[in-house]
Protein backbone atom coordinates (compact mmCIF):
# COMPACT_ATOMS: atom_id res chain seq x y z
CA UNK A 1 0.00 0.00 0.00
CA UNK A 2 1.06 3.60 -0.52
CA UNK A 3 3.36 5.02 2.17
CA UNK A 4 1.94 8.08 3.91
CA UNK A 5 3.50 10.63 6.25
CA UNK A 6 2.32 13.82 7.91
CA UNK A 7 4.44 16.86 7.13
CA UNK A 8 4.49 20.59 7.87
CA UNK A 9 6.48 21.50 4.78
CA UNK A 10 5.56 24.62 2.90
CA UNK A 11 3.67 23.38 -0.17
CA UNK A 12 5.57 25.76 -2.41
CA UNK A 13 8.85 24.10 -1.38
CA UNK A 14 7.79 20.43 -1.47
CA UNK A 15 9.91 18.54 -3.98
CA UNK A 16 7.43 15.98 -5.20
CA UNK A 17 6.22 14.87 -8.60
CA UNK A 18 2.81 16.36 -7.84
CA UNK A 19 1.23 18.80 -5.42
CA UNK A 20 -2.52 18.39 -4.81
CA UNK A 21 -4.59 21.47 -4.00
CA UNK A 22 -8.36 21.75 -3.60
CA UNK A 23 -10.75 23.90 -5.62
CA UNK A 24 -14.38 24.73 -4.91
CA UNK A 25 -17.40 26.05 -6.73
CA UNK A 26 -18.56 29.53 -5.70
CA UNK A 27 -21.19 31.96 -6.94
CA UNK A 28 -18.36 34.05 -8.42
CA UNK A 29 -16.47 31.21 -10.08
CA UNK A 30 -13.72 29.03 -8.64
CA UNK A 31 -11.96 29.29 -5.29
CA UNK A 32 -8.66 27.63 -4.46
CA UNK A 33 -9.07 26.29 -0.93
CA UNK A 34 -5.76 26.58 0.89
CA UNK A 35 -4.37 28.28 3.98
CA UNK A 36 -0.89 27.21 2.97
CA UNK A 37 -0.37 28.74 -0.48
CA UNK A 38 0.70 32.39 -0.81
CA UNK A 39 -2.04 34.89 -1.66
CA UNK A 40 -0.54 35.93 -4.99
CA UNK A 41 -0.45 32.31 -6.18
CA UNK A 42 -4.04 31.73 -5.06
CA UNK A 43 -5.17 34.79 -6.99
CA UNK A 44 -3.27 33.68 -10.09
CA UNK A 45 -4.77 30.19 -10.00
CA UNK A 46 -8.31 31.48 -9.47
CA UNK A 47 -7.89 33.83 -12.41
CA UNK A 48 -6.57 31.08 -14.68
CA UNK A 49 -9.12 28.43 -13.58
CA UNK A 50 -11.91 29.33 -16.04
CA UNK A 51 -9.43 29.43 -18.91
CA UNK A 52 -8.24 25.95 -17.95
CA UNK A 53 -11.75 24.57 -17.77
CA UNK A 54 -11.55 24.16 -13.99
CA UNK A 55 -14.93 24.48 -12.25
CA UNK A 56 -14.21 23.11 -8.77
CA UNK A 57 -16.93 20.48 -9.20
CA UNK A 58 -16.86 17.32 -7.12
CA UNK A 59 -14.67 14.57 -8.61
CA UNK A 60 -13.08 17.02 -11.07
CA UNK A 61 -9.31 16.57 -11.25
CA UNK A 62 -7.04 18.72 -13.46
CA UNK A 63 -3.29 18.59 -13.92
CA UNK A 64 -1.51 21.81 -14.86
CA UNK A 65 2.16 22.82 -15.02
CA UNK A 66 3.40 23.77 -11.57
CA UNK A 67 5.19 26.93 -12.68
CA UNK A 68 8.23 28.59 -11.20
CA UNK A 69 6.64 29.36 -7.83
CA UNK A 70 6.32 25.69 -6.88
CA UNK A 71 9.01 23.06 -6.36
CA UNK A 72 6.68 20.26 -7.42
CA UNK A 73 6.66 19.09 -11.03
CA UNK A 74 2.89 19.20 -11.53
CA UNK A 75 0.01 20.94 -9.77
CA UNK A 76 -3.12 18.82 -9.38
CA UNK A 77 -6.42 20.60 -8.71
CA UNK A 78 -9.11 18.42 -7.14
CA UNK A 79 -12.70 19.61 -6.83
CA UNK A 80 -14.66 19.84 -3.59
CA UNK A 81 -17.91 21.09 -5.07
CA UNK A 82 -19.87 23.68 -3.11
CA UNK A 83 -19.35 24.53 0.54
CA UNK A 84 -21.84 23.47 3.18
CA UNK A 85 -24.27 26.07 4.50
CA UNK A 86 -21.88 26.97 7.33
CA UNK A 87 -19.09 27.68 4.84
CA UNK A 88 -17.08 24.54 5.59
CA UNK A 89 -16.56 21.25 3.79
CA UNK A 90 -17.73 17.95 5.24
CA UNK A 91 -15.19 15.27 6.04
CA UNK A 92 -16.71 13.08 3.32
CA UNK A 93 -16.16 15.90 0.79
CA UNK A 94 -12.49 16.04 1.78
CA UNK A 95 -12.20 12.26 1.72
CA UNK A 96 -13.69 12.07 -1.74
CA UNK A 97 -11.57 14.90 -3.17
CA UNK A 98 -8.37 13.35 -1.83
CA UNK A 99 -9.32 9.97 -3.31
CA UNK A 100 -10.24 11.42 -6.69
CA UNK A 101 -6.82 13.08 -6.83
CA UNK A 102 -4.78 10.03 -5.88
CA UNK A 103 -6.61 7.88 -8.44
CA UNK A 104 -5.12 10.19 -11.06
CA UNK A 105 -1.61 9.97 -9.60
CA UNK A 106 -1.05 6.34 -10.57
CA UNK A 107 2.48 5.65 -11.72
CA UNK A 108 4.07 8.49 -9.73
CA UNK A 109 6.61 7.92 -7.00
CA UNK A 110 5.71 10.88 -4.80
CA UNK A 111 3.03 13.48 -4.22
CA UNK A 112 2.07 15.99 -1.55
CA UNK A 113 -1.51 16.78 -0.57
CA UNK A 114 -2.36 20.29 0.63
CA UNK A 115 -6.06 19.86 1.35
CA UNK A 116 -7.60 21.28 4.55
CA UNK A 117 -6.16 19.21 7.42
CA UNK A 118 -6.29 21.41 10.49
CA UNK A 119 -7.90 19.01 12.97
CA UNK A 120 -8.06 15.27 13.67
CA UNK A 121 -11.25 14.72 11.69
CA UNK A 122 -9.87 16.44 8.59
CA UNK A 123 -6.57 14.60 8.85
CA UNK A 124 -8.42 11.30 9.11
CA UNK A 125 -10.61 12.12 6.12
CA UNK A 126 -7.81 13.35 3.86
CA UNK A 127 -5.46 10.49 4.73
CA UNK A 128 -8.14 7.84 4.44
CA UNK A 129 -9.50 9.22 1.18
CA UNK A 130 -6.05 9.52 -0.35
CA UNK A 131 -5.20 5.92 0.53
CA UNK A 132 -8.58 4.60 -0.62
CA UNK A 133 -8.07 6.30 -3.97
CA UNK A 134 -4.53 4.95 -4.26
CA UNK A 135 -5.64 1.46 -5.25
CA UNK A 136 -5.21 -0.75 -8.27
CA UNK A 137 -5.72 -4.47 -8.84
CA UNK A 138 -2.97 -5.55 -11.20
CA UNK A 139 -2.50 -9.18 -10.18
CA UNK A 140 -3.34 -10.61 -13.58
CA UNK A 141 -1.65 -8.00 -15.78
CA UNK A 142 1.57 -8.57 -17.66
CA UNK A 143 4.50 -6.44 -16.61
CA UNK A 144 6.14 -5.95 -19.99
CA UNK A 145 6.60 -2.70 -21.88
CA UNK A 146 3.07 -2.87 -23.27
CA UNK A 147 1.41 -3.45 -19.90
CA UNK A 148 -0.63 -0.30 -19.64
CA UNK A 149 -0.85 3.46 -19.46
CA UNK A 150 -2.88 4.24 -16.34
CA UNK A 151 -4.34 2.76 -13.17
CA UNK A 152 -7.07 1.02 -15.12
CA UNK A 153 -4.52 -0.61 -17.38
CA UNK A 154 -1.74 -1.63 -15.06
CA UNK A 155 0.08 1.28 -13.41
CA UNK A 156 0.67 0.98 -9.70
CA UNK A 157 -0.76 3.58 -7.30
CA UNK A 158 1.38 6.53 -6.26
CA UNK A 159 4.16 5.15 -4.07
CA UNK A 160 4.43 7.82 -1.36
CA UNK A 161 2.22 10.63 -0.07
CA UNK A 162 2.90 13.56 2.23
CA UNK A 163 -0.17 14.98 3.96
CA UNK A 164 0.63 18.63 4.64
CA UNK A 165 -0.74 19.77 7.99
CA UNK A 166 0.33 22.09 10.81
CA UNK A 167 -0.50 19.24 13.20
CA UNK A 168 2.16 16.87 11.88
CA UNK A 169 3.71 16.43 15.35
CA UNK A 170 0.44 16.28 17.26
CA UNK A 171 -0.01 12.90 18.97
CA UNK A 172 -3.76 12.70 18.23
CA UNK A 173 -3.14 13.58 14.60
CA UNK A 174 -0.63 10.76 14.31
CA UNK A 175 -3.10 8.32 15.83
CA UNK A 176 -5.74 9.54 13.38
CA UNK A 177 -3.40 8.96 10.44
CA UNK A 178 -2.42 5.51 11.71
CA UNK A 179 -6.08 4.56 12.04
CA UNK A 180 -6.72 5.76 8.51
CA UNK A 181 -3.92 3.52 7.26
CA UNK A 182 -5.36 0.45 9.01
CA UNK A 183 -8.85 1.18 7.72
CA UNK A 184 -7.65 1.74 4.15
CA UNK A 185 -5.61 -1.47 4.26
CA UNK A 186 -8.73 -3.36 5.37
CA UNK A 187 -10.78 -1.91 2.51
CA UNK A 188 -7.99 -2.77 0.04
CA UNK A 189 -7.91 -6.34 1.33
CA UNK A 190 -11.66 -6.70 0.82
CA UNK A 191 -11.38 -5.23 -2.69
CA UNK A 192 -8.59 -7.66 -3.56
CA UNK A 193 -10.71 -10.64 -2.53
CA UNK A 194 -13.69 -9.43 -4.54
CA UNK A 195 -11.53 -8.81 -7.60
CA UNK A 196 -9.83 -12.21 -7.47
CA UNK A 197 -10.84 -14.57 -10.28
CA UNK A 198 -13.27 -17.30 -9.16
CA UNK A 199 -11.05 -20.07 -10.51
CA UNK A 200 -8.58 -18.97 -7.82
CA UNK A 201 -10.96 -17.91 -5.07
CA UNK A 202 -13.38 -20.63 -4.00
CA UNK A 203 -14.44 -21.77 -0.52
CA UNK A 204 -11.27 -23.68 0.36
CA UNK A 205 -8.90 -20.97 -0.89
CA UNK A 206 -11.02 -18.26 0.76
CA UNK A 207 -10.56 -20.15 4.02
CA UNK A 208 -6.81 -20.18 3.35
CA UNK A 209 -6.93 -16.43 2.71
CA UNK A 210 -8.62 -15.95 6.09
CA UNK A 211 -5.85 -17.89 7.80
CA UNK A 212 -3.23 -15.84 5.99
CA UNK A 213 -4.92 -12.54 6.89
CA UNK A 214 -5.08 -13.50 10.57
CA UNK A 215 -1.55 -14.85 10.75
CA UNK A 216 0.55 -12.93 13.26
CA UNK A 217 -2.44 -10.77 14.25
CA UNK A 218 -2.69 -10.93 18.01
CA UNK A 219 -5.77 -12.41 19.67
CA UNK A 220 -7.31 -13.61 16.38
CA UNK A 221 -8.18 -17.29 15.87
CA UNK A 222 -9.49 -18.91 12.70
CA UNK A 223 -11.62 -22.07 12.72
CA UNK A 224 -12.69 -23.83 9.51
CA UNK A 225 -15.51 -26.35 9.06
CA UNK A 226 -15.15 -28.21 5.76
CA UNK A 227 -17.91 -29.78 3.68
CA UNK A 228 -17.88 -33.07 5.57
CA UNK A 229 -18.01 -31.36 8.95
CA UNK A 230 -20.83 -29.10 7.75
CA UNK A 231 -22.89 -32.04 6.56
CA UNK A 232 -22.38 -34.04 9.74
CA UNK A 233 -22.96 -30.95 11.89
CA UNK A 234 -26.36 -30.18 10.39
CA UNK A 235 -25.45 -27.07 8.41
CA UNK A 236 -28.01 -27.81 5.74
CA UNK A 237 -27.97 -24.41 4.05
CA UNK A 238 -24.27 -24.38 3.20
CA UNK A 239 -24.37 -28.05 2.31
CA UNK A 240 -27.32 -27.66 -0.07
CA UNK A 241 -25.99 -24.61 -1.89
CA UNK A 242 -22.49 -26.03 -2.20
CA UNK A 243 -23.42 -29.53 -3.31
CA UNK A 244 -23.68 -28.62 -7.01
CA UNK A 245 -19.99 -27.68 -7.12
CA UNK A 246 -16.93 -29.89 -7.08
CA UNK A 247 -15.53 -27.35 -4.59
CA UNK A 248 -17.21 -27.95 -1.26
CA UNK A 249 -18.53 -25.25 1.08
CA UNK A 250 -16.85 -23.91 4.19
CA UNK A 251 -17.90 -22.09 7.34
CA UNK A 252 -14.99 -20.01 8.61
CA UNK A 253 -15.06 -18.42 12.04
CA UNK A 254 -12.60 -15.57 12.56
CA UNK A 255 -12.62 -14.59 16.23
CA UNK A 256 -10.91 -11.58 17.79
CA UNK A 257 -11.01 -11.85 21.56
CA UNK A 258 -9.36 -9.05 23.53
CA UNK A 259 -8.87 -9.28 27.27
CA UNK A 260 -11.98 -8.19 29.19
CA UNK A 261 -14.06 -7.22 26.14
CA UNK A 262 -16.67 -4.53 26.72
CA UNK A 263 -19.08 -6.12 24.24
CA UNK A 264 -19.50 -9.15 21.98
CA UNK A 265 -20.46 -8.62 18.34
CA UNK A 266 -21.05 -11.18 15.60
CA UNK A 267 -20.57 -10.34 11.92
CA UNK A 268 -22.02 -12.81 9.41
CA UNK A 269 -20.89 -12.48 5.79
CA UNK A 270 -22.31 -14.00 2.62
CA UNK A 271 -19.49 -15.69 0.73
CA UNK A 272 -20.80 -17.13 -2.54
CA UNK A 273 -17.49 -17.25 -4.39
CA UNK A 274 -19.32 -17.58 -7.70
CA UNK A 275 -23.03 -17.48 -8.28
CA UNK A 276 -24.27 -19.06 -11.49
CA UNK A 277 -27.77 -19.18 -10.02
CA UNK A 278 -27.62 -22.98 -9.83
CA UNK A 279 -30.39 -24.79 -11.69
CA UNK A 280 -32.35 -21.50 -11.67
CA UNK A 281 -29.48 -20.26 -13.79
CA UNK A 282 -28.77 -16.58 -14.37
CA UNK A 283 -28.63 -14.99 -17.83
CA UNK A 284 -25.18 -15.14 -19.40
CA UNK A 285 -24.94 -11.37 -19.84
CA UNK A 286 -23.18 -9.90 -16.83
CA UNK A 287 -22.65 -13.20 -15.04
CA UNK A 288 -18.93 -12.46 -14.77
CA UNK A 289 -19.75 -9.92 -12.04
CA UNK A 290 -20.99 -12.78 -9.89
CA UNK A 291 -17.44 -13.35 -8.69
CA UNK A 292 -18.36 -10.47 -6.34
CA UNK A 293 -21.09 -12.41 -4.54
CA UNK A 294 -18.69 -13.00 -1.66
CA UNK A 295 -18.20 -9.28 -0.91
CA UNK A 296 -20.02 -9.57 2.42
CA UNK A 297 -17.65 -12.26 3.67
CA UNK A 298 -14.69 -10.22 2.41
CA UNK A 299 -15.91 -7.21 4.37
CA UNK A 300 -16.37 -9.30 7.52
CA UNK A 301 -12.89 -10.83 7.34
CA UNK A 302 -11.24 -7.46 6.78
CA UNK A 303 -13.24 -5.87 9.59
CA UNK A 304 -12.30 -8.47 12.19
CA UNK A 305 -8.60 -8.22 11.32
CA UNK A 306 -8.72 -4.42 11.38
CA UNK A 307 -10.53 -4.42 14.74
CA UNK A 308 -7.67 -6.48 16.16
CA UNK A 309 -5.03 -4.17 14.68
CA UNK A 310 -6.86 -1.20 16.19
CA UNK A 311 -6.95 -2.99 19.58
CA UNK A 312 -10.65 -2.32 19.96
CA UNK A 313 -12.00 -3.48 23.35
CA UNK A 314 -14.82 -5.39 21.67
CA UNK A 315 -14.88 -9.13 21.00
CA UNK A 316 -15.76 -9.72 17.34
CA UNK A 317 -16.45 -13.02 15.64
CA UNK A 318 -16.82 -13.19 11.89
CA UNK A 319 -18.80 -16.02 10.30
CA UNK A 320 -17.82 -16.44 6.65
CA UNK A 321 -20.52 -18.49 4.91
CA UNK A 322 -18.66 -19.80 1.85
CA UNK A 323 -20.06 -21.80 -1.05
CA UNK A 324 -19.98 -21.91 -4.84
CA UNK A 325 -23.44 -22.02 -6.42
CA UNK A 326 -23.19 -24.20 -9.53
CA UNK A 327 -25.68 -26.24 -11.61
CA UNK A 328 -23.89 -29.59 -11.28
CA UNK A 329 -25.46 -33.02 -11.39
CA UNK A 330 -25.77 -33.03 -7.61
CA UNK A 331 -27.12 -29.48 -7.35
CA UNK A 332 -30.11 -28.65 -5.21
CA UNK A 333 -33.40 -28.39 -7.07
CA UNK A 334 -36.44 -26.12 -6.84
CA UNK A 335 -38.88 -27.96 -4.53
CA UNK A 336 -36.10 -29.41 -2.36
CA UNK A 337 -36.62 -29.03 1.39
CA UNK A 338 -33.50 -28.49 3.46
CA UNK A 339 -32.89 -28.30 7.19
CA UNK A 340 -30.91 -25.30 8.40
CA UNK A 341 -28.53 -25.55 11.35
CA UNK A 342 -30.76 -25.47 14.42
CA UNK A 343 -33.67 -27.37 12.86
CA UNK A 344 -35.82 -24.97 10.83
CA UNK A 345 -36.77 -26.21 7.35
CA UNK A 346 -36.67 -24.26 4.10
CA UNK A 347 -38.47 -25.00 0.86
CA UNK A 348 -36.23 -24.07 -2.06
CA UNK A 349 -38.34 -22.31 -4.69
CA UNK A 350 -35.44 -20.65 -6.47
CA UNK A 351 -31.84 -21.89 -6.35
CA UNK A 352 -30.68 -18.37 -7.23
CA UNK A 353 -31.95 -17.19 -3.83
CA UNK A 354 -29.06 -19.09 -2.28
CA UNK A 355 -27.34 -16.39 -0.28
CA UNK A 356 -30.03 -16.21 2.36
CA UNK A 357 -29.82 -19.99 2.77
CA UNK A 358 -26.11 -20.05 3.60
CA UNK A 359 -26.57 -16.98 5.79
CA UNK A 360 -29.23 -18.79 7.78
CA UNK A 361 -26.67 -21.34 8.97
CA UNK A 362 -24.31 -18.54 9.98
CA UNK A 363 -26.97 -16.50 11.74
CA UNK A 364 -28.22 -19.41 13.85
CA UNK A 365 -24.64 -20.25 14.78
CA UNK A 366 -23.93 -16.62 15.73
CA UNK A 367 -27.03 -16.33 17.91
CA UNK A 368 -26.21 -19.68 19.54
CA UNK A 369 -22.73 -18.42 20.45
CA UNK A 370 -24.23 -15.71 22.64
CA UNK A 371 -23.21 -12.37 21.14
CA UNK A 372 -24.76 -9.10 22.28
CA UNK A 373 -25.69 -8.17 18.72
CA UNK A 374 -25.51 -9.80 15.30
CA UNK A 375 -24.91 -7.94 12.05
CA UNK A 376 -25.01 -9.64 8.68
CA UNK A 377 -23.76 -8.20 5.41
CA UNK A 378 -24.50 -9.63 1.99
CA UNK A 379 -24.83 -8.95 -1.71
CA UNK A 380 -28.27 -10.39 -1.21
CA UNK A 381 -30.85 -9.08 -3.68
CA UNK A 382 -31.15 -7.45 -7.06
CA UNK A 383 -34.17 -5.75 -5.53
CA UNK A 384 -31.79 -3.64 -3.44
CA UNK A 385 -30.52 -2.04 -6.64
CA UNK A 386 -34.04 -1.53 -7.93
CA UNK A 387 -34.93 0.31 -4.72
CA UNK A 388 -31.74 2.24 -3.98
CA UNK A 389 -29.48 2.11 -7.02
CA UNK A 390 -25.86 1.02 -7.17
CA UNK A 391 -24.31 3.43 -4.67
CA UNK A 392 -26.63 3.24 -1.66
CA UNK A 393 -26.84 0.11 0.50
CA UNK A 394 -29.81 -0.92 2.63
CA UNK A 395 -30.00 -1.68 6.32
CA UNK A 396 -32.92 -3.28 8.14
CA UNK A 397 -33.49 -5.22 11.34
CA UNK A 398 -34.11 -4.43 14.99
CA UNK A 399 -34.96 -0.73 15.08
CA UNK A 400 -32.25 0.29 17.54
CA UNK A 401 -29.51 -1.72 15.83
CA UNK A 402 -30.62 -0.59 12.37
CA UNK A 403 -30.36 3.05 13.48
CA UNK A 404 -26.98 2.39 15.08
CA UNK A 405 -25.67 1.00 11.78
CA UNK A 406 -27.05 4.01 9.90
CA UNK A 407 -25.28 6.39 12.29
CA UNK A 408 -22.03 4.43 11.90
CA UNK A 409 -22.33 4.61 8.11
CA UNK A 410 -23.01 8.34 8.19
CA UNK A 411 -19.88 8.88 10.27
CA UNK A 412 -17.73 7.16 7.65
CA UNK A 413 -19.28 8.60 4.50
CA UNK A 414 -20.73 5.27 3.34
CA UNK A 415 -24.27 5.49 1.99
CA UNK A 416 -26.81 3.29 3.79
CA UNK A 417 -30.56 3.77 3.94
CA UNK A 418 -32.89 2.27 6.58
CA UNK A 419 -35.61 -0.03 5.26
CA UNK A 420 -38.62 -1.60 7.03
CA UNK A 421 -39.53 -5.22 7.64
CA UNK A 422 -43.33 -5.06 7.47
CA UNK A 423 -45.18 -7.81 9.31
CA UNK A 424 -47.75 -8.04 6.50
CA UNK A 425 -45.06 -9.24 4.07
CA UNK A 426 -44.33 -12.38 6.08
CA UNK A 427 -46.95 -14.20 4.04
CA UNK A 428 -44.70 -13.69 0.99
CA UNK A 429 -42.26 -16.28 2.27
CA UNK A 430 -44.78 -18.75 3.64
CA UNK A 431 -44.22 -22.31 2.47
CA UNK A 432 -46.88 -24.93 1.90
CA UNK A 433 -44.58 -27.75 3.01
CA UNK A 434 -41.81 -26.27 5.21
CA UNK A 435 -41.26 -23.65 7.91
CA UNK A 436 -40.34 -20.98 5.37
CA UNK A 437 -39.76 -20.55 1.62
CA UNK A 438 -36.53 -19.10 0.28
CA UNK A 439 -38.23 -16.89 -2.28
CA UNK A 440 -41.34 -14.77 -2.64
CA UNK A 441 -42.95 -12.44 -5.16
CA UNK A 442 -40.92 -9.89 -7.08
CA UNK A 443 -42.43 -6.91 -5.31
CA UNK A 444 -40.63 -6.09 -2.07
CA UNK A 445 -37.93 -8.63 -2.86
CA UNK A 446 -35.32 -6.96 -0.64
CA UNK A 447 -37.74 -6.89 2.28
CA UNK A 448 -38.81 -10.50 1.68
CA UNK A 449 -35.16 -11.53 1.96
CA UNK A 450 -34.74 -9.53 5.15
CA UNK A 451 -37.79 -11.19 6.66
CA UNK A 452 -36.39 -14.59 5.70
CA UNK A 453 -33.17 -13.82 7.60
CA UNK A 454 -35.13 -12.53 10.59
CA UNK A 455 -36.68 -16.00 10.85
CA UNK A 456 -33.28 -17.28 11.97
CA UNK A 457 -32.42 -14.60 14.55
CA UNK A 458 -35.79 -14.29 16.26
CA UNK A 459 -35.88 -11.40 18.72
CA UNK A 460 -32.10 -11.18 19.04
CA UNK A 461 -30.65 -7.67 18.43
CA UNK A 462 -29.75 -7.76 14.75
CA UNK A 463 -29.31 -5.80 11.55
CA UNK A 464 -29.02 -6.90 7.93
CA UNK A 465 -26.91 -4.90 5.45
CA UNK A 466 -27.75 -5.50 1.78
CA UNK A 467 -24.84 -4.26 -0.33
CA UNK A 468 -25.77 -5.91 -3.65
CA UNK A 469 -25.23 -2.85 -5.83
CA UNK A 470 -22.48 -0.88 -4.05
CA UNK A 471 -20.20 -3.91 -3.53
CA UNK A 472 -19.08 -4.08 -7.16
CA UNK A 473 -18.71 -1.01 -9.35
CA UNK A 474 -19.39 -1.94 -12.96
CA UNK A 475 -19.29 1.72 -14.02
CA UNK A 476 -16.56 4.34 -13.97
CA UNK A 477 -14.44 5.10 -10.93
CA UNK A 478 -15.56 8.06 -8.81
CA UNK A 479 -14.08 9.77 -5.78
CA UNK A 480 -12.09 7.18 -3.87
CA UNK A 481 -14.15 4.33 -5.34
CA UNK A 482 -12.45 2.26 -8.06
CA UNK A 483 -14.03 0.07 -10.68
CA UNK A 484 -14.62 -3.52 -9.56
CA UNK A 485 -14.63 -4.42 -5.88
CA UNK A 486 -15.28 -1.42 -3.64
CA UNK A 487 -14.81 -2.81 -0.13
CA UNK A 488 -18.10 -1.27 0.92
CA UNK A 489 -19.22 -2.04 4.46
CA UNK A 490 -15.78 -2.35 6.05
CA UNK A 491 -15.71 1.24 7.30
CA UNK A 492 -19.31 1.10 8.51
CA UNK A 493 -18.73 -2.13 10.43
CA UNK A 494 -15.57 -0.73 12.04
CA UNK A 495 -17.38 2.46 12.97
CA UNK A 496 -20.16 0.37 14.53
CA UNK A 497 -17.60 -1.56 16.60
CA UNK A 498 -15.89 1.66 17.69
CA UNK A 499 -19.29 3.02 18.72
CA UNK A 500 -19.93 -0.07 20.83
CA UNK A 501 -16.51 0.36 22.42
CA UNK A 502 -17.07 4.01 23.31
CA UNK A 503 -20.59 3.36 24.60
CA UNK A 504 -19.25 1.10 27.30
CA UNK A 505 -16.61 3.47 28.64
Amino acid sequence: MTDVTLSSKNPTAVKAEALVVATAQTSDGVAVVSDLLPTDLLTQLETLAPQLGVTGARDEVRRIPAGSKLAADVLVLTGLGERAEDGTFTTETLRRAAGAATRELAGLKSAAIALPASDDAEITAVTEGALLGAYAFNRYRSTGKDAGKDAKNGKDPVAALEILTPLHKNAKAKVAAERAEIVAAAVHAARDLVNTAPNELYPATFADAAKAAAKDVKQVKVTVLDDKQLASGGYGGLTAVGQGSTRGPRLVKVAYTPAKPAAKVALVGKGITFDSGGISIKPAAGMEAMKSDMAGAAAVLSTVVAAAKLNLPVAVTGYLCLAENMPGGNAQRPADVITIYGGKTVEVLNTDAEGRIVMADGLVSAVEDGHDVVLDIATLTGAQMVALGTRTSAVMGTDEVRDEVKAAADATGELFWPMPLPEELKSNIKSKVADVANSGPRWGGMLNAGLFLKTFVGDHPWAHLDIAGPAFNEGGAHGYTPGGGTGVGVRTLLSFLEGRASATK
